[in-house]
């Protein structure tokens, strides 16, 4: 499993790690994200096994101790399995994370937490992450995803995730491998709300959406998340038929 990284828009770094052995025949991709400035940021943290090798990544951008926050969508072992080994690694990094997630679980395993509002940011310097609550979406009753506003930059965890080793950004439309991949995952969650959070993303007008399963998307992310909104829109309704 070779870890690559790459810089898909000013200062935010795409780390990628190909598993072939997963998705198969395709195979998969497990990303993170390191957002370079004066207190770095990192967007998933990664299976703990794969610790080691996402950390040698970084430190070719930077040295990993000088992370100053850890962050990430939900609870699962791709999105926090290694947030021990980052808090170890970084003695000065702080988690983030909503504060739902702080509540049922980050606050029993680290005191070196922040709780985010929904809507609060953070000034990174140089570069500023807005915090959205997003329940649900992609999974998980904590689960939120983070807007870096100088670079218009969403991260949205599983959102758009397909399978496949293809190039770190793409301007490629995402939508329909999107949709095709989560016809067989059924890994989204749909509520009555889910439609109306996408639209709320897609409000934000972001130019790039930081995929964690698969290449990044560099266009019409605007379009793109209101086509997923109406597809999460259509499929309830079905559901409900």
């Amino acid at each position: 499993m070779a870890t690559r990284i790459d810089e898909i828009s000013d200062g935010i770094f795409r780390i990628s790690t190909f598993v072939p052995a997963i998705n198969p025949p395709t195979g998969f991709t497990f990303n993170q994200f390191l957002v370079k400035a004066e207190q770095p940021l990192l967007f998933h943290c990664g299976h703990r096994k794969m610790f080691p090798q996402i950390a040698e990544a970084v430190s070719r951008v930077m040295p990993v101790s000088a992370l100053r926050w850890i962050s990430f969508s939900h609870v699962e072992a791709d999105e926090c399995g290694a947030l021990e080994n980052w808090l170890e690694a970084a003695p000065a990094a702080t988690a983030a994370h909503s504060a739902v997630g702080c509540r049922i679980w980050i606050g029993d395993l680290t005191d070196r937490l922040r709780a985010l509002r929904d809507g609060e940011t953070i000034d990174l310097g140089g570069k500023r992450v807005r915090h959205l609550d997003t329940p649900h979406l992609p999974h998980g009753w904590d689960a939120g995803l983070l807007f870096e506003e100088t670079s218009a930059t969403l991260f949205c965890s599983d959102l758009f995730a397909h399978g496949g080793n293809g190039p770190a950004v793409t301007g490629e439309d995402l939508v329909s491998i999107a949709i095709e991949s989560e016809e067989r995952s059924q890994s989204m969650s749909l509520t009555p709300a889910t439609a109306a959070t996408l639209r709320r993303l897609a409000g934000l007008a972001p130019r790039t959406l930081a995929v964690m399963h698969g290449s990044s998307y560099a266009g019409d992310a605007v379009a793109s998340l209101g086509a997923l909104a109406d597809h999460a829109e259509r499929k309830l309704k079905s559901l409900a038929a």
